[in-house]
């Protein structure tokens, strides 16, 4: 039987960074990142906590909190929210998104999302 599903990884980029993010899920529904990872200028550390991205629950039919061809770039953003750095946290989740090959609109409404949210909630 064939597999429809399966996702071509096309760059080394895309590669590295799949194969670099390894979580572990806790009890409270969050994961503990195994090892640490780089992505441009930052390394996210061993053993930081995500809880994956903040989708709204009625959408997680369409985008589930931790879906694997995005979750490298939501753990990139949710380090550089926590070290108050909104701005740069939206566009490296875009670039990583793209890198990762998401479609064009998950990328969209993810930057869209994130891009409004800290405009409101931080004035960036």
């Amino acid at each position: 039987m064939e597999d429809y599903n399966v996702k071509l990884i096309n760059t080394r980029e895309e590669y590295e960074l799949y194969n670099n993010v390894v979580v572990k899920p806790r009890p409270d529904d969050k994961y503990k990142l195994v090892n640490s990872f780089t992505y441009k200028d930052i390394t996210v550390p061993v053993n930081y906590i995500t809880n994956g991205a903040d989708i709204p629950r009625f959408l997680w039919l369409f985008w589930p909190p931790n879906r694997s061809n995005y979750l490298p770039a939501v753990i990139v953003h949710d380090y550089l929210c926590d070290k108050g750095e909104y701005k740069k946290a939206d566009i490296y989740l875009k670039d990583m998104m793209n890198t990762l090959n998401v479609t064009r609109f998950t990328v969209w409404i993810f930057f869209k999302g994130v891009r409004l949210y800290h405009r409101i909630r931080y004035g960036q």
